[in-house]
């Protein structure tokens, strides 16, 4: 059973965080006489897992608008920055993402597509192109596998290739 927790920590940091926070207030419960701040702490050990998955969240609605900026922007011209920006969110998203996160976030796919539509919607205004913003589809058309997949990638509507 020593082993659990450290193997726990290596493979699903959240999941960790939430086993020790569980742990520790436990402990608080039975009235454990010693000079830890037994609640504080496993809030502050919670605080870190949340961290990680609020971290995963915001990468993908970073993937989502530049997705759909790359499948609806009739524009060529920043098309390589949303890749960079979508490859750099990707890599962030790895490091971070466990499968305890996964449950979590993948139901929340629709609320994180809403975020990400929005700031799509808006670059895409702050650059003239109306249509392409009142394009953009109310309900998120991608997979989670494919937001945090290397090289997945949108077909552009306009026929526009990437790699021009």
């Amino acid at each position: 059973m020593a082993t659990r927790p450290g193997q726990l920590y290596k493979d699903d940091f959240y999941a960790w965080t939430r086993d020790q926070a569980a742990a520790l207030r436990r402990l608080a419960e039975r009235r454990w006489n010693g000079p830890l701040d037994l609640e504080h702490l496993a809030e502050e050990v919670e605080d870190l897992g949340s961290a990680q998955q609020w971290a995963v969240e915001s990468q993908l609605e970073r993937v989502i608008e530049h997705l759909l900026k790359l499948e609806h922007s009739p524009s060529p011209g920043p098309r390589r920055q949303w890749m960079i920006s979508v490859n750099g969110a990707r890599r962030e998203i790895r490091r971070r993402l466990t499968p305890t996160i996964r449950r979590e976030v993948e139901p929340q796919l629709a609320v994180l597509y809403n975020g990400g539509r929005r700031d799509a919607e808006l670059g895409l205004l702050d650059h003239g192109e109306k249509e392409a913003a009142r394009a953009l589809p109310a309900d998120c058309p991608y997979e989670f596998d494919d937001l945090v997949a290397d090289e997945w990638w949108p077909a552009n509507r306009h026929g526009l290739r990437d790699d021009d």
